[in-house]
């Protein structure tokens, strides 16, 4: 029993190691921009879900740094951020639309090359700022991990909540195109036959006319 005790103790312990790393690294998506033109970048997204990104201009040539400008629309184009001729910046809203959001960039002025951005995107439970909460409720060590792992917890359930209303949603989508599709079937058929009645009607009111029948 004892230890059985100490390997489910191991295994709590291995389980908040691993959510702490989770939480703590940061995954940061680069991206080259052309001279001209625009890059994007995406995410689905349910709603009510908490959305944090960082960007920053990276060059190396410290005395001339390019600028570029930002602009982030949701799934129903409602611009939620914009900007101009920035080097670095961030934007933060809550999403009340579930769907595609969009982050596109692109580069000011002229220059020659591409430009690289640096954009750290996070959603959900990783843009919780877990610091100011550890400070507001006096809470550390496993406490602290164990109230991460309930945020990713809940927030596992609710995107198993929202692919399942996604999935009820392409469902009842495809079960509406198939009924279209077949009552377009069907009415194509019948004028089909429509068509070919009329032309067996014109041929025999010709042939008639001509006495050959």
């Amino acid at each position: 029993m004892a230890a059985r005790g100490k390997m489910v103790l191991g295994c709590i312990l291995g389980v908040l190691i691993c959510s702490s790393n989770l939480f703590t690294v940061s995954q940061g998506v680069w991206l080259n921009l052309p001279p001209t033109g625009t890059k994007c970048v995406s995410e689905e997204i349910h709603n009510n879900v908490v959305v944090l990104s960082d960007y920053v201009v990276v060059s190396d040539d410290h005395s001339h740094i390019p600028t570029i400008s930002v602009k982030v629309t949701s799934p129903y184009g409602n611009t939620l951020h914009q900007t101009e001729n920035v080097t670095h910046g961030q934007f933060a809203f809550t999403t009340h639309e579930a769907g595609n959001y969009l982050a596109c960039f692109w580069v000011d002025g002229h220059v020659q090359g591409d430009v690289s951005v640096n954009i750290d995107w996070k959603t959900g439970i990783a843009a919780k700022d877990w610091d100011s909460v550890a400070r507001k409720e006096k809470i550390e060590g496993v406490e602290l991990e164990l109230r991460k792992l309930e945020g990713a917890v809940e927030a596992i359930h609710e995107n198993l909540l929202y692919l399942k209303t996604r999935e009820a949603e392409m469902r009842s989508v495809s079960e509406t195109t198939n009924t279209r599709i077949a009552l377009f079937s069907v009415m194509s058929l019948g004028v089909c036959i429509a068509v070919s009645a009329l032309q067996v009607w014109h041929l025999k009111h010709y042939f008639q006319k001509k006495k050959l029948i």
